[in-house]
């Protein structure tokens, strides 16, 4: 009898592996935990020092590079002033004829502002010499006569001047080596202030050019989904940059005007040149203007007096009244909507990383930033009446104390007088449950 015998194949059986059991999760009791507010304010402080870490680096790395920054600063200003100009002529001529135009107007403006101050000036300096003259003669009877006891002639007062000028004289024959090696070292600080104004030219024609064309050609380079942003928020920020350089210079020129002809009308030599002094403060926000009616009334009280002193400084005080009140609103509106704190806080910062210009440059980029990050934010609506407060633990709010029902009895009390009856109440049901 025979058997079939197949050769059976060799089965291999492996091992179960088993997957190991995911650590148990860890429970953090209620205690330990840490606190939502805790938490969010972690983040956000890790957030606030890595937006300043960004801030100080762009900062140092504007420091090494100021002559190029100052001349782009430049261009975008002239950019915002003649844009809408060079916008209306380009509908009846080319571009770039409009935009030649602009600039030798603008130009010939300024070549003609500073023409007329210098031979101002030039024309009164011997009137001006004879009222400097007078003027002193009139301050020291002023003070001569004044209740204070104090004495001072008219020979001491010349004796003083005399003095500091001899002084002055010394000094430069003792230091003139060092004053020419100084005036020579600074020959590269004049070429390095001559190439940027020559690249702040320069780039303001291309700006005024083709600088849309520049901004859509940065868009294309971005992710489609984040271009509708960049385009808000750049749109938001250059309108208000715009307004604010081109508000802020026709502020100054009527400022200028004003303190011109009133300057003129009380006689005070050097008006022109004062005037362009105040034209040159306004652009400065807060402490310009004060330090041009210093300087007007210093020229004032040399040379006509006290009290055409106290007439300059009164003028020059009324007229910045009417820039803050009525010029800015009616020319910037709400561009520029920023608070005086913000303003005073942001000049002094630009002055103390970058002196004068430092105190020119700072309101606008603050403004700008504060204009892209209110386009780009949505804020919740605005709170009306009473300020919100967190709940009690019974779920009442914080305040409640304060408030009163309807018959005028403090909610306090009539909480304590329902606790005491339902606990009155509870022990009579008890009392009578035990006697039945």
């Amino acid at each position: 009898m025979g058997y079939n015998m197949k050769p059976r194949k060799a089965v291999y059986h492996s091992p179960k592996r088993t997957r190991p059991e995911p650590d148990a999760v860890q429970v953090v009791p209620a205690g330990k935990q840490i606190p939502t507010w805790l938490r969010n304010a972690g983040v956000g402080s890790w957030a606030i020092i890595g937006i300043t870490l960004v801030v100080a680096g762009v900062v140092f790395m504007t420091a090494k590079i100021s002559a190029v920054f100052i001349a782009v600063f430049v261009a975008l200003v002239l950019t915002g002033l003649l844009n809408p100009l060079v916008n209306r002529l380009s509908k009846h001529m080319p571009r770039g004829l409009a935009v030649a135009i602009a600039l030798l107007g603008t130009f010939l403006i300024f070549g003609g502002m500073l023409t007329f101050v210098v031979t101002s000036v030039t024309g009164q300096w011997q009137k001006l010499v004879e009222q400097l003259s007078h003027g002193v003669d009139m301050i020291v009877d002023f003070i001569d006569n004044s209740p204070f006891g104090v004495s001072l002639t008219s020979d001491q007062a010349y004796s003083w001047v005399s003095t500091m000028f001899d002084r002055g004289e010394k000094y430069l024959l003792d230091n003139w080596q060092n004053i020419a090696t100084t005036a020579l070292s600074n020959v590269g600080a004049v070429t390095l202030a001559i190439t940027s104004v020559a690249l702040a030219i320069f780039v303001t024609v291309f700006f005024l050019l083709s600088g849309a064309q520049m901004w859509r050609w940065f868009l294309n380079l971005l992710p489609t989904d984040a271009r509708a942003k960049w385009n808000h928020g750049a749109q938001a920020g250059w309108r208000t940059f715009a307004g604010y350089g081109r508000g802020t210079i026709i502020i100054a020129f009527i400022d200028g005007i004003l303190a011109w002809i009133y300057l003129e009308i009380l006689g005070i030599p050097l008006a022109p040149a004062l005037a362009v002094l105040v034209m040159i403060g306004a652009l400065i926000p807060m402490v310009g203007a004060p330090a041009a009616m210093v300087v007007a009334m210093i020229v004032a009280l040399a040379t006509e007096g006290v009290m055409k002193t106290v007439l300059v400084g009164v003028g020059i005080a009324l007229i910045g009244q009417f820039e803050g009140h009525i010029l800015q609103p009616f020319i910037m509106g709400k561009q520029v909507a920023l608070s005086p704190v913000v303003v005073g806080i942001g000049v002094m910062a630009g002055t103390l990383v970058a002196g004068l210009l430092g105190a020119i440059i700072a309101i606008p980029i603050i403004a700008v930033i504060w204009a892209v990050f209110s386009s780009l934010y949505h804020r919740d609506p605005p709170i009306e009446g009473p300020l919100p407060d967190l709940p009690n633990r019974n779920g009442t709010d914080a305040h409640a104390h304060d408030s009163e029902d309807e018959d005028g009895v403090p909610a306090i009390k009539k909480i304590l007088t329902d606790k005491l009856s339902i606990g009155g109440a509870g022990k009579e049901d008890e009392a009578g449950a035990k006697a039945s």
